[in-house]
């Protein structure tokens, strides 16, 4: 079958014939029916930093972000049945470190990533664990269930960010999980949410189309200036950064309200200077925030069955396996708002 590879440590990727996979114990194998797309894949592609952790598994098929159908089961497996509908945690804990025995293997020391360091889901077909997999509705449409992944990450996001009712929450950055973030922060009873972008006129309009009528694009002006209508009325309670671009850490923290809270979601590819003394002076908290627990994806899977017309709005493209690369550059140009990769 073809599967679509980082085959090596530089820009790109390769198309390669690779043999159809078999179920090891305690697996299933997946029939894939949607891939999303998303920051990461395009910094897999470009080979920006913070991917290094790939060396070691190339050449490696890359897609993290899906839902399919249990094409097969692997020895032992128990709870699915062939034909089951599920969307995948692409983290996969190795069971055996001392973290795992102990009950929490969130801190695995032997953890790898669907996608990054196993093959992941821009192939027909993928092995997965099963206990990775988690069952959807056969209701929801498998581009829905394939959202799950980043949705769970925005709503991550806004738990550690303690979002409350009435507070003030500013969203840097208009992408996928930027828009995530906006929905589930209005969720959690928010009353002001402003999301930011650069040169972001298509994603600010899905944004704007989701719902959020305050939308800023600085391209062409500066930061403040941008914001200041918006900072007039008080600043933020709780900035989400969902860039990964360093030099708006500090943007975010410059309209932090004290005693706020800055949530960085985003990927750096670079350390990032702040101004701690400043953090200091105003109680302000710095905290980052990266995969969900598997409770948080039966949430984020029964949000989706209920506003699945609104989650919608976020993919914008949609290819076939033989084009993903074409929608790969649709996302690193910002064209895209989602790219969905169907089978």
């Amino acid at each position: 079958m073809q599967a679509l590879q980082k085959v090596v440590p530089a820009f790109g990727l390769e198309y390669r014939d690779v043999a159809e996979p078999t179920p090891s114990p305690g697996e299933v194998l997946l029939a894939v029916g949607a891939t999303g797309m998303c920051g990461t894949d395009v910094h897999i592609y470009e080979w920006t930093g913070g991917y290094e952790v790939m060396r070691g598994a190339m050449p490696v098929t890359i897609g993290h972000e899906f839902a399919g159908t249990v094409a097969a089961l692997g020895k032992d497996v128990r709870g699915f049945a062939e034909g089951t509908r599920v969307a995948v945690r692409p983290s996969v804990v190795c069971g055996r470190c001392a973290a795992c025995r102990a009950g929490d293997d969130d801190l695995c020391t032997q953890r790898k990533g669907i996608g990054l360091t196993r093959d992941g889901a821009l192939a027909p077909l993928v092995r997965v664990p099963a206990e990775n997999c988690v069952a959807v509705p056969a209701t929801l449409h498998v581009e829905i269930a394939a959202l799950a992944e980043p949705m769970t990450v925005c709503a991550e996001a806004v738990a550690t960010g303690e979002i409350k009712p009435g507070q003030r929450v500013l969203v840097l950055g208009p992408g996928n999980i930027g828009q995530g973030v906006a929905l589930f922060a209005r969720e959690a009873g928010a009353t002001a949410i402003v999301v930011v972008g650069r040169n972001d006129a298509a994603r600010l309009e899905r944004v704007r189309r989701m719902g959020f009528a305050d939308t800023v694009d600085v391209a062409g002006r500066s930061f403040v200036d941008a914001l200041a209508p918006h900072v007039d009325r008080g600043k933020f309670d709780v900035v989400v950064e969902a860039t990964g671009v360093p030099s708006v850490v500090q943007q975010g923290l410059d309209v932090l309200a004290k005693r706020g809270i800055m949530v960085v979601v985003g990927i750096h590819p670079r350390p990032v200077n702040v101004d701690l003394t400043r953090v200091v002076r105003e109680h302000q908290q710095l905290r980052g925030s990266y995969r969900a627990p598997r409770d948080t994806w039966t949430r984020v899977i029964n949000f989706l069955s209920r506003n699945a017309e609104l989650a919608r709005t976020m993919i914008s493209h949609r290819v076939t396996l033989d084009r993903a690369v074409e929608g790969l550059e649709l996302s690193r140009t910002g064209v895209a708002s989602k790219v969905m990769v169907t089978q």
